[in-house]
């Protein structure tokens, strides 16, 4: 039997609700019903699956998709030794096998072809098909498959079929509002709320940019990092360029108005 404590969260992921997420979310676990969670990054998708994964006491497996990800990367596969081969569990099977939480995160980066895999487990049938190895998994009674990816970046060559998404009861993620967000940097890093409260000015003057020259505005993952830096010791203006500006856009007149924006509100 595969140990499910090393896939337990031992600490309470911070997280703050803006709506009745977890209620749903909890609602959704006692059915099993799969979960896809939709928004922007760094908007905190993955942290709300955490959280609800300690809050439920259920182990949770993560899976960053990505286009290189084969189908026996998910499920598994033989490995060839000195005594000859040996089968062994991708994390989606581990994950049907424990009763796991097994959350793909940014499903969209994954092929087509690759996340096919998932369909038995996101119907009546609850069951994964292992075709090399000839067997059949009927996922634990705890198993719960979460998907995640950011709408922002649906193209015709990256998006979801339509026989995927309506495998799923889904969630809608967006930025906090400005005094949540302001609450979630103080309690992440400790800043005080004057600064908390500059640095969300700061991320919707970018976000207000987006569909005008940036392609995403910038998440609330980025303002902590700059709280952290400000908290280090790091200078206001010096900090948010460096976790705010530079990551999200190279271009000079975009440049130019998040740096006013940070001179005006910082001074």
């Amino acid at each position: 039997m595969t140990d499910t404590s090393q896939y337990l969260i031992q600490q309470e992921p911070f997280y703050q609700a803006t709506g009745r997420e977890v209620e749903l979310y909890q609602a959704a676990y006692r059915s099993r019903l799969p979960v896809m969670v939709k928004g922007p990054t760094g908007c905190g998708k993955s942290r709300f699956i955490e959280h609800m994964a300690w809050k439920l006491g259920k182990p949770l497996i993560t899976v960053a998709c990505n286009e290189d990800m084969t189908a026996s990367d998910l499920v598994g596969r033989y490995l060839l030794e000195a005594n000859g081969t040996r089968w062994l569990d991708g994390p989606l099977t581990t994950a049907a096998r424990i009763g796991a939480i097994c959350y793909l995160d940014e499903i969209v980066e994954a092929r087509q072809d690759t996340t096919v895999v998932i369909h038995p487990l996101t119907d009546h049938r609850r069951t994964l098909p292992l075709d090399k190895k000839g067997e059949l998994v009927s996922a634990h009674p705890d198993f719960q498959l979460v998907i995640s990816y950011n709408p922002g970046y649906q193209s015709l060559m990256k998006d979801l079929k339509q026989s995927t998404k309506q495998r799923f009861v889904a969630f809608d993620f967006d930025y906090p509002t400005a005094d949540a967000e302001a609450s979630i940097l103080q309690a992440e890093t400790g800043i005080t709320a004057d600064v908390a409260g500059k640095l969300v000015k700061i991320a919707h003057t970018a976000r207000n940019l987006k569909g005008h020259g940036l392609d995403e505005g910038i998440s609330t993952r980025l303002l902590v990092y700059a709280a952290n830096l400000i908290k280090d010791g790091i200078a206001a203006g010096d900090a948010c360029r460096m976790a705010l500006v530079s990551p999200i856009t190279d271009d000079s007149d975009i440049r130019s108005t998040l740096n006013h924006s940070i001179d005006a509100i910082f001074g």
